[in-house]
């Protein structure tokens, strides 16, 4: 057999079950035609469990087959040696100390065959490769490459370990700077008391799936009885944690979380007979330990994602996939392992996140519609339509994207759209939705109803629809990009993440991301007072509370989602702060937080206007509350890393725009007129 492709053997630890509430998703991408509606109803109830299909764990390592960039080398096979043992010397820390092992490898003769184990793309007639014709076969089946043994130099079979921050005892050191890709000394500098309890309490709450760490669980409250689904792993959630352990030179957990969850993402997902698109992300998945059939008393691990069939008000999470793709990245950019992202499943797994953000409808605008709670706010919060929260997260996605995607003839159309996707996105945030006092002034001047191409109130915005909270409350100085937009609305209320992310993913300009720091300190009391961050402000009070969250009880005036103080947000401030050069403001906000946190026991968020209360519902031991808090020390140790979390201003992107390229009359931009906030 002969192949231009060059084909490299992944390993990672043994992997169980997954269990899934329908079946796999049946695709071309994964090798199998789309199931038909009726062919899916004429089964019989009785059968639905012989449709639960479970991802079996050997006690073996499962080799994962993977066709990467040929000028990117990995440990590769030629094709011509299939069959023969090939032996990979590879290199790990115990310790301070090196050791040199060599893997005996057992490879299959499958020459004949080789399509049936492995990641597959099949060739065209035209020779190219387009994105559906990329497909996983064997799927939940493949048998495993097996290594034999691992042994060292002199013959002994030792154990893998990556040297990591121990907390057993009072001497506790942090390693930084240990990661691949950085610098190779190491800055060891003495823990704090509350730093040692946080890091024994983010481990105690990693999961671990087959003996392996795949997660953290949202929060670990012993007084809590019921947890709903604090006991699951978040995507969303995760994020802080993963930095964290990146940081710490821990990369093992967050691999096989992102692992994981690209396989949960092709499961079948049904709510009511009907199936979101193939890329959707789960918000979380479950460890747990189901009786094996036909065995009495034995058992086995298996997980358990939720798509928003169980979340409340069943929405689904639009913003897991985009944080999977910025965490992949920072994956890549911390640990210096880029042959991750490279692999055609993870390759598929991207596109098919940004198939389901792309896809052409009904939307004359650039940004993303959604409902309402389908990011951090999941509940009835009156940001369905455009939230910034979520196109800040878009654009950092499609950045992440655009430099992980490998180009071909199967995605050069794919990053075109990219480009011009992120193009449209950032002049269209950067015009519409940033208000300082000057541009609240205009809106006050706005005229209403106009027909033209050449109209200024664009959006038939109404003067009257400016809060009389926000006239006295804006200050001369600063500004902030408003929460939503849509025809004939503008929500004025400021959403902290969304602005905090549009400065780390330079989604606004220099002069905007500047402005938005300045609003914050100017307005310390309102935003942090005794507890870092409100997660938005102001509150809706009163009635306009009854109308937008119909009287939920959890987001009562300055508690939950509606103007909760969430010390989470701490690790996104910190690095839009360091970005910018305010280092000064994090460290505040950090010392802040410390006062207060481990004496709290942790919480989830706080109540009240000034942050004083710890939330009426507020989980303890919350896992992104502490993970937010370490990650924020290790940066502000370390602000040379957030260079590697951060995007900086692309002025190609500055320069490109679609409407250069219609042959058509029809090419009237706004761009022109509004080239000064373009620029940065």
């Amino acid at each position: 057999m002969s192949s231009s492709n060059c084909i490299g053997i992944y390993t990672m630890r043994p992997c169980c079950r997954i269990l899934m509430g329908y079946g796999s998703r049946s695709s071309s991408v994964f090798g199998s035609p789309q199931p038909k509606l009726n062919d899916i109803v004429t089964h019989n109830l009785s059968k639905l469990q012989s449709r639960r299909q479970k991802r079996s764990c050997n006690s073996q390592i499962v080799g994962y087959i993977g066709v990467i960039d040929p000028n990117r080398r990995v440990f590769s096979v030629s094709d011509s040696n299939w069959g023969q043992t090939r032996v990979c010397k590879t290199t790990s820390r115990v310790g301070n100390t090196s050791s040199s092992r060599r893997g005996i490898l057992v490879i299959p003769n499958v020459a004949s065959d080789i399509r049936n184990h492995s990641t597959s793309v099949e060739t065209q007639v035209n020779g190219k490769t387009s994105f559906e014709s990329i497909y996983i076969q064997g799927g939940l089946n493949v048998k495993p490459l097996v290594i034999e043994k691992i042994e060292t130099d002199h013959g002994d079979v030792v154990r893998e370990e990556e040297s990591r921050v121990e907390v057993n005892g009072s001497n506790v050191n942090v390693n930084i700077g240990n990661s691949k890709g950085l610098n190779d000394t190491k800055d060891e500098r003495e823990l704090s008391d509350i730093e040692k309890e946080a890091w024994s309490l983010l481990r105690d709450s990693v999961v671990s799936y087959c003996g392996n760490p795949v997660g953290t669980l949202a929060a670990t409250d012993p007084a809590d009885k019921t947890p709903l689904n604090y006991d699951q792993v978040f995507i969303r959630d995760f994020v802080p944690s993963a930095l964290a352990f990146l940081l710490n030179g821990e990369a093992d957990i967050v691999k096989n979380f992102l692992l994981h969850t690209l396989q949960l993402q092709s499961w079948e997902k049904t709510v009511d007979c009907h199936s979101p698109g193939q890329g959707l992300m789960p918000a979380s998945f479950k460890v747990k330990t189901v009786p094996l059939d036909g065995m009495n008393g034995a058992f086995e691990e298996v997980l358990d994602p939720d798509f928003g069939e169980s979340a409340i008000g069943r929405v689904a999470p639009v913003d897991s996939g985009l944080w999977w793709i910025i965490l992949l990245r920072a994956y890549g950019k911390i640990t210096g392992d880029y042959a991750l992202q490279e692999r055609v499943d993870f390759q598929t797994g991207i596109r098919l996140v940004l198939n389901l953000c792309l896809k052409n409808g009904f939307d004359m605008f650039p940004t993303l519609l959604v409902t309402d709670g389908s990011c951090m706010i999941d509940r009835r919060m009156g940001i369905h339509g455009h939230p910034l929260e979520i196109q800040a997260l878009f654009y950092s996605a499609l950045r992440c994207s655009r430099e992980m995607l490998i180009v071909n003839d199967g995605t050069k159309d794919l990053v075109a759209a990219i480009n011009n996707r992120l193009s449209a996105l950032s002049f269209h945030m950067r015009e519409y939705y940033w208000v300082d006092m000057k541009k609240i002034n205009e809106i006050y001047r706005y005229k209403t109803e106009e027909y033209s191409t050449d109209a200024v109130n664009k959006f038939n915005i109404y003067p009257d629809q400016i809060p009389s909270w926000l006239v006295d409350w804006i200050p001369e100085e600063g500004g902030y990009l408003i929460g939503n937009l849509q025809p004939a609305h503008m929500d004025f209320r400021f959403f902290t993440l969304g602005n905090l992310w549009s400065i780390v993913s330079s989604l606004g300009t220099h002069k905007q991301n500047e402005g938005i720091l300045n609003l914050i300190e100017a307005k310390w009391d309102d935003f942090v007072a005794q507890m870092p961050l409100k997660i938005c402000y102001p509150a809706l009070e009163y009635e306009e509370w009854r109308i937008i969250t119909g009287g939920d009880p959890k987001n009562t005036p300055w508690s939950y989602h509606n103007g909760g103080s969430w010390p989470t947000l701490l690790w996104q401030f910190t690095l839009a702060c360091i970005k910018m050069g305010r280092t000064e403001l994090a460290q505040k906000a950090v010392d802040l937080a410390e006062k207060r946190l481990s004496a709290d026991q942790w919480p989830e968020y706080y109540d009240t206007k000034s942050g004083r209360f710890i939330g009426k519902q507020s989980r303890l031991f919350q896992t992104w509350t502490i993970a937010g808090y370490l990650t924020s020390k290790m940066l502000l140790e370390n602000p040379e890393k957030a260079s590697l979390l951060l995007w900086e201003e692309d002025y190609e992107l500055l320069e490109t725009c679609v409407c250069a390229l219609t042959k058509t009359g029809r090419k009237k931009c706004s761009r022109l007129a509004a080239k000064s906030q373009i620029a940065v």
